[in-house]
């Protein structure tokens, strides 16, 4: 993904987190309507943000990762549920 275009076209195809894509747009707005022209780092670290979500997401790796380390910190509670 090297444009906003095809980041958002990957979130709009399910490719993110749900609810990404439109997360993703309202963040978008929000940033460039707050902006200072000269300093877009907001809109970049958003776009940087939301393309390692669809990442994430894509790794086979990540669904797995996540649930072991809820299932170490539930054992590390005690609360099993």
């Amino acid at each position: 993904m090297r444009t906003i275009g095809e980041l958002r076209a990957a979130l709009t195809m399910g490719y993110g987190f749900p609810g990404d894509a439109d997360d993703f747009e309202a963040e978008l707005a929000r940033e460039i309507n707050h902006a200072d022209p000269a300093d877009l780092s907001g809109v970049v670290r958003l776009v940087e943000e939301f393309r390692g979500r669809v990442a994430a997401r894509q790794d086979p790796d990540f669904d797995p990762a996540v649930a072991a380390a809820v299932a170490e910190i539930r054992t590390a509670r005690g609360n099993d549920r």
